[in-house]
């Protein structure tokens, strides 16, 4: 497809599986400090996997803080102890694996600092809740080149604490410093499209100036073309060809229907407008790229 003619001034990114490997982020440290406490515990993984689906249904996120605290099997097992304490191991476990694999896709930072240098806005749009997104924003560099980011707020504390009384740091240190975060309204997902609209509208936008990429066809891609964005697909991305993604399934706080959905989607039912095939830096190649005045 030849380059379009309208000039691009802002630049509407997906982050999991876009910017970085989400999945790789997730997976393997997951899978680790699960088979660590089904061997500790000594229950079976097929006993356990169930039980953390229904824990992240309920909060909306395969990413919740207090996750083994709540497992219905290891509060049984253990009713008078922490379990925090108990399966510490596996905790230390789950944060050491994940820090060997929290890494950028190649050409993210260089191909933002050159939009930047054009004075592009770029904008972030992601699904994961707020916590998860601002600590993988921090560790990965994003704060400095990302105008603004758009997630949806984290989800409650277990009763009886505070965000205070789970910090080892001063609250600074979990405030990101140039860009500005941003709530999703809650329940909201994708792909709806008044989301992405209400994104563009607020950062002072017309769907003209931008361009939207991201690696789903069913969330990213659909919803761009709803709202009348120009899409972009991030085929480098893609995670459900990776090697046990089918956990992933299984432990999703996604409902069946949307796992299914998902299955089924391919280009043979959404066609992306413009790909990427190797890298995000391909869309320099794509658009004339301009400022947002």
């Amino acid at each position: 497809m030849s380059e379009i003619k309208n000039s691009i001034s802002v630049l509407i990114t997906d982050l999991d599986n876009t910017l970085f490997d989400w999945f790789d982020i997730w997976y393997h440290p997951f899978s680790a400090m699960m088979e660590n406490i089904s061997s500790t515990s000594q229950i079976p993984l097929d006993v356990l996997l169930p039980e953390v689906r229904t824990i992240h249904q309920k909060y909306g996120t395969s990413e919740y803080s207090f996750l083994i605290d709540e497992i219905p099997s290891l509060r049984k097992l253990h009713p008078n102890e922490s379990i925090a304490d108990v399966y510490q191991d596996a905790i230390n476990i789950y944060g050491t694996v994940r820090n060997q694999h929290m890494k950028l896709y190649e050409h993210v930072l260089d191909t933002f600092e050159h939009l930047r240098s054009k004075g592009t806005l770029i904008v972030a749009y992601t699904e994961s809740k707020a916590y998860y997104t601002n600590y993988r924003m921090r560790k990965l560099q994003l704060d400095r080149v990302i105008d603004y980011l758009y997630s949806p707020a984290d989800h409650d504390l277990p009763e009886g604490l505070t965000s205070n009384d789970i910090r080892s740091y001063p609250d600074d240190h979990y405030k990101l410093k140039l860009t500005k975060h941003r709530h999703t309204p809650h329940g909201t997902i994708k792909p709806d499209p008044s989301v992405l609209l209400d994104i563009v509208n607020e950062v002072g936008a017309d769907v003209s100036q931008c361009i939207y990429i991201g690696d789903s066809l069913f969330k990213d891609i659909d919803m761009a073309q709803n709202a009348g964005i120009v899409d972009v697909y991030a085929e480098y991305g893609v995670a459900q060809s990776h090697e046990g993604y089918e956990l992933l399934r299984q432990v999703s706080h996604w409902t069946d229907k949307d796992v299914q959905k998902e299955k089924q989607t391919s280009k043979k039912n959404v066609v992306p407008s413009y790909t990427c095939r190797s890298s995000i830096r391909e869309v320099l190649d794509m658009f004339s790229f301009s400022s947002h005045a």
